[in-house]
């Protein structure tokens, strides 16, 4: 069957098991919700569909009944559970039904069935994110019976009976006030405590919630959550969320931490956690994954981080430095990285710009969560005395992504879309006026974005706030406040893009501008109303604009707003009941009926009456009966008639009857959702009241620490100061330094030349000085062979002149050999004296080569002098310019 055939058949045997609770009809009954649950029942209750939907509650109702068997509770349960299956049908369950108060009553009365823990898995998926009130029924038996089990032996119950209880307690002030006042609270604290050493994450992160639910300002959550185990704490949570069992554990891991994050002295404590960059690194890279849900959570931790004012500029060295890092090589470390690689590093803003555009199906609260984000981080990082290079290099890379997200409107895909589309054009508009905010910044985003784009936005917004589809004045809105950032965007932009400045203007003239600007006028929102007054502002110069059309719209809306007023307060005392004129008209109807019937037996009857009468009497009677008969006839024709057209308009009736409760249940469902939110609110200024008294005192500290604060940041300005001057000099002795530099390297390249020319002379000159030297003493040697021979001819002579005196007597007779001998003796002297000579002129040239020898080194002892101190200037010059070119030096020296 399909499922329409079988929501009829369900919805027949769900009146028929409460005209008659047999075990036939409950046996029906439970195989019409069994092949129901078979079927595929996603997103059925949020379809809008009448049938679906009075098939639940007939369902809810017999589910709380006391008296419908267990076995067919828990289907019902079962298929209750399967429709819970997205947030739209959680809040219809929710809002519509009353699901909560009827489970709870489950809980109360089957406590001992097997299908308990789908019930409290059921409460534990429709009461997450969502405020249960102490006036709801048997919410005090649930919280007696959900401790009594936290307290017991049995594991399969205590998980779900701790998610519930952590939805119960988290943000509801009422519940943890009636938790508190129980005789047995500190036995319930002890088993809390002891669950701390659990072998599972899900169960240690579930305890650690209700702990912080219930003694986070006490003295018990004082010591659990001191600064002694807060980092252990802090390491934890992050190991669990980046590490977690699955998607269950981690989103009630962020829950934990973003609850911890109000506290104003926890968040102190994490500001100084040692290992918080890197941390943050690891859940950004959880973004990289393609889980929606996941990425949800995680944008919703990032979010709840920019709520604390020192947690954001760490939150912006660890997105936006990373980017640098992978546009730069990688240069610097973040201040408090404590190890994580550069790669991840990289992928931490990239991440969050990829799921700006994602395709996955669910991403795009994941997208509007992103913008939100980095609108914050800009921000922080924006309001600095100076802005980085690495977050421009991070804007220039998100523009495109940003104008790219400004695309694809399709009217015909439906409000939903349409919806979509502007939260994300105003989301999208909001980044780009946090960037407009900064001079370098604008400049970025005047050159991506043109005169045209703007024009085009602003002419699809206005086609959709002015004729929007259907009746829906949410979507009107939606696109005026779309419509009205776009406007600012166009303003700020005005004077840098060309074209922009009479694109503005001319859309502030035209005459359906009224309609948005009218809803931003007279809106409760602080922020509307003043970006229509700044827009009236600039508009109302202006000679064509609409300023008396504009009256009249702002009028008419104060007059909607106040009627619709009057009549939420009327609609509250309409009662169910059908209208008179139905119940006259039907009565009327079946009297006229029961009056017919009654005049034909009347007619039959006297016609028996009339059998033994004389037949001409008889004749006149039938003939009297026929004509009876047609007139009969005539008036029971008419009688259908009326009867037609009276069901007709009871037809009529019943419609607009229906149609009327419909309207009365839906005010009764808004209003009930208004008084819940009254109690909400009434119950956080409450708290509010409780926590002002406390921040005023803390105040006054906070006060005197930021005089001292502001004390310190003037001391570091002007130590800034003097740094900066500092640095001026210092680069200008870099430019002067590097300007000698090149002038001794040009310096150094002639004065190496000239060393080689001089290494080559030397080189010559001694080549030149040892064949002097072996020339001088070849001369030396000879010499001395002459002195010895001078010697042996000396001593000849002396030889000689003995003989002769020996011979004196015989010199008359040896005349001639004298002769001889005197002439050979003369020979001899001019031999000697020629000797002599040429002893002389060696010993002159041997002089003038060493006097020539000591003027060379000399010299070149002056070149080595010379080119030692051009050595030591060029390592002077080198070891200021950080020492790059010495070895160059030495290897040229």
């Amino acid at each position: 069957m399909d499922m329409t055939t079988c929501l009829k058949s369900l919805l027949l045997a769900v009146h028929q098991y409460r005209d008659g609770r047999t075990a036939q009809n409950a046996a029906q009954l439970q195989r019409l919700v069994e092949e129901v649950s078979g079927l595929k029942c996603d997103q059925l209750l949020s379809s809008g569909q009448v049938m679906p939907r009075e098939c639940v509650r007939g369902l809810v109702e017999l589910s709380g009944n006391p008296n419908t068997s267990p076995t067919l509770t828990s289907s019902i349960i079962s298929l209750l559970s399967q429709l819970a299956c997205d947030d739209d049908s959680l809040e219809i369950l929710n809002s519509r039904y009353n699901l909560t108060s009827t489970l709870a009553s489950v809980v109360h009365c089957h406590s001992a069935t097997p299908g308990e823990p789908l019930v409290l898995q059921l409460l534990q998926k429709l009461t997450y994110n969502t405020r249960v009130f102490q006036s709801t029924n048997y919410i005090h038996e649930l919280v007696a019976f959900l401790i009594t089990n936290i307290q017991s032996d049995n594991d399969d119950i205590i998980m779900p009976c701790l998610g519930l209880m952590v939805n119960l307690c988290r943000d509801n002030r009422s519940v943890q006030r009636h938790i508190k006042s129980l005789d047995h609270v500190k036995p319930f604290y002890r088993t809390l405590i002891n669950f701390l050493a659990h072998n599972s994450l899900t169960v240690v992160v579930f305890t650690l919630s209700i702990l912080a639910s219930l003694t986070l300002n006490e003295k018990v959550g004082e010591k659990l959550f001191d600064a002694t185990n807060i980092h252990q704490t802090f390491q934890l949570v992050f190991n669990i969320i980046v590490n977690g069992d699955g998607t269950l554990t981690r989103k009630y891991s962020v829950d934990l931490l973003v609850d911890l994050l109000k506290n104003p002295k926890i968040a102190e404590y994490l500001t100084r956690y040692q290992h918080f960059s890197a941390c943050v690194s690891k859940v950004l890279g959880l973004l990289q994954s393609k889980d929606p849900d996941s990425a949800a959570k995680v944008l919703e931790l990032l979010l709840a981080m920019c709520s604390v004012s020192g947690l954001r500029p760490l939150l912006c060295e660890v997105v936006f430095r990373p980017v640098a890092g992978h546009k730069l090589g990688g240069a610097g470390h973040s201040r408090r990285g404590g190890g994580a690689d550069d790669g991840r590093k990289a992928e931490s803003g990239l991440s969050l710009v990829k799921w700006l555009s994602s395709p996955v199906e669910g991403a795009e609260c994941c997208s509007l969560q992103t913008l939100q984000l980095l609108n914050e981080l800009l921000e922080e990082a924006l309001g600095s005395d100076s802005v980085s290079e690495c977050v421009l290099g991070f804007v220039e890379m998100l523009l495109p992504v940003l104008l790219g997200l400004l695309r694809g409107l399709d009217p015909s895909q439906g409000d939903a879309h349409l919806r979509k589309h502007c939260h994300r054009v105003t989301h999208v508009t909001s980044l780009l006026l946090v960037l407009c905010a900064e001079d370098s910044t604008r400049s970025l985003v005047s050159r991506q974005v043109s005169a045209q784009l703007g024009l085009s936005q602003v002419e699809s917004l206005l086609s959709l706030a002015c004729n929007p589809s259907g009746s829906d004045s949410d979507l009107s809105q939606v696109c005026a406040d779309a419509l009205l950032k776009t406007l600012e965007l166009m303003s700020k932009l005005r004077q840098q893009v060309k074209d922009m400045e009479t694109s503005f203007y001319r859309m502030l003239q035209d005459q359906r501008i009224v309609t948005p600007l009218s809803l931003a006028l007279t809106s409760h929102h602080r922020e509307r109303v003043q970006t229509g007054l700044s827009l009236l502002f600039e508009a109302s110069p202006l000679p064509d604009f609409p300023s008396l059309v504009l009256g009249e719209s702002m009028a008419a809306n104060n007059a909607y707003r106040q009627r619709e007023a009057e009549l939420s307060v009327k609609r509250v005392a309409v009662q169910e009941v059908p209208p008179s004129s139905i119940l006259d008209c039907s009565s009327g109807s079946s009297r006229s009926i029961h009056s017919l019937v009654d005049k034909i037996q009347n007619g039959l009857e006297l016609q028996e009456h009339q059998k033994d009468s004389h037949v001409s009497q008889i004749i006149d009677v039938y003939e009297q009966k026929l004509s009876a008969f047609a007139s009969k006839e005539t008036r029971l024709q008419d009688l259908l008639e009326a009867k037609a057209l009276a069901l007709s308009q009871a037809d009529r009736l019943i419609a607009q009857y229906l149609f009327e409760r419909a309207q009365a249940e839906a005010e009764a469902c808004k209003l009930g959702s208004l008084l819940k939110e009254a109690e909400r609110r009434r119950e956080d200024l409450q708290g509010e009241l409780s926590n002002q008294v406390q921040e005023v005192a803390l105040a006054k500290a906070d006060i005197e620490e930021l005089l001292h604060h502001n004390a310190r940041l003037q001391q570091d300005s002007d130590t800034h100061q003097d740094l900066k001057g500092v640095y001026n000099a210092l680069l200008n002795r870099f430019n002067e330094s590097e300007r000698l530099l090149k002038e001794l390297q040009t310096a150094h390249i002639s004065l190496t030349k000239q060393s080689d020319a001089l290494r080559r002379n030397h080189e010559a000159l001694q080549l030149q000085h040892q064949k002097t030297a072996s020339g001088l003493e070849e001369r030396e040697e000879e010499i001395r062979s002459l002195r010895s021979d001078l010697q042996q001819k000396n001593s000849d002579i002396a030889g000689l002149r003995g003989e002769l005196r020996a011979e004196e007597e015989k010199l008359q007779e040896k005349d001639r050999e004298r002769r001889e001998l005197e002439e050979t003796v003369d020979a001899l002297r001019k031999e000697l004296n020629k000797t002599e000579q040429a002893r002389k002129e060696a010993s002159i040239k041997a002089s003038s080569l060493e006097m020539q020898k000591s003027t060379l080194e000399m010299k070149l002892k002056q070149k080595e002098d010379e080119l030692s101190k051009h050595s030591s200037m060029i390592a002077m010059i080198h070891s200021l310019s950080s020492g790059k070119m010495k070895s160059d030096v030495n290897l040229s020296l």
